[in-house]
């Protein structure tokens, strides 16, 4: 499993400025070494806000939006354009916006286009491993970055504290029933399929979140109770978090004055994130 690494913002609108100036940066990156970026999207307040701070983002333009593919790591079991669908916001806050290819934009089907939420798993589930190639060595892509919401009870995707979807190792998706989170029907990707990506960026903003981000950093916490302490990129796991969400974290985990001090870069500029910039890695205790 890889380091944890945190990176700490003063409020939830300097995070998603950095989010979304990172996020832009590594779609860039990626464009230039292979071509293609493949990133998985999520919804929730902070996701919605990096897609905003995205379209607003000078550095969209040296992206090439026809080279980009992007998946969603859950969905609601909700028709197709139903204002609370992830895939919905996502529309409207930032792919309305620029030119990307409808056929490289994944979204999950609800009841309007498949026969129930098992039918929607599988079907999404085809859709991952036709995507995938042999170097991905797996039945999904490999995700260049994985973006994930975290819930007061520590749920990331639409995988819930003790729920059996945190059971399957076999598949890359799973249908989720009696959700404790409004609607109680979604579908999802499994840890397996989130763990394949390259990285997994955890996104947190608010007080609410604290105690999660607390439990999820934990090395000795249990991953059916507390599921984002599952989550591990192959190359990178980032918990990127805003001060209010960092509250019950040691005072100088993830802090970092050239961090805290900036919330955007242009794509010609090295970002915090590259491999020589400074970072933090959780030393908490069981």
């Amino acid at each position: 499993m890889t380091h944890r690494e945190v990176l700490r913002h003063p409020d939830g609108k300097a995070l998603a400025l950095s989010i979304a100036a990172i996020l832009t940066t590594r779609i860039v990156e990626r464009q230039a070494a292979s071509g293609f970026a493949r990133i998985v999207l999520t919804g929730g307040g902070i996701g919605t806000a990096v897609l905003v701070a995205i379209a607003r983002e000078p550095g969209r333009h040296a992206v090439d939006w026809a080279r980009v593919e992007l998946w969603w790591g859950d969905e609601r079991y909700l028709p197709s354009g139903d204002p609370d669908r992830n895939d919905t916001a996502a529309r409207s806050a930032l792919l309305d916006h620029v030119a990307i290819n409808p056929q490289h934009v994944h979204a999950m089907q609800g009841p309007d286009l498949s026969t129930s939420p098992e039918a929607s798993a599988e079907h999404y589930a085809d859709q991952l491993s036709a995507h995938a190639t042999p170097e991905d060595h797996s039945d999904v892509p490999r995700f260049d970055v994985v973006l994930l919401g975290i819930g007061p009870d520590s749920h990331v995707a639409s995988l819930f504290p003790e729920h059996l979807s945190l059971r399957v190792t076999d598949r890359s998706t799973a249908a989720v029933h009696g959700s404790p989170k409004p609607p109680p029907t979604r579908v999802t990707l499994t840890l397996p399929a989130i763990n394949a990506a390259s990285e997994v960026w955890v996104l947190a903003s608010g007080a609410e979140k604290a105690e999660a981000v607390r439990l999820a950093l934990d090395p000795a916490a249990d991953v059916f109770q507390v599921p984002a302490a599952g989550v591990a990129g192959r190359d990178r796991t980032l918990f990127l978090i805003d001060e209010p969400a960092a509250a019950r974290l040691p005072l100088d985990l993830g802090r970092s004055d050239r961090l805290r001090s900036t919330t955007s870069w242009p794509c010609s500029v090295p970002n915090p994130l590259d491999r020589g910039a400074q970072r933090s890695h959780p030393q908490l205790e069981p």
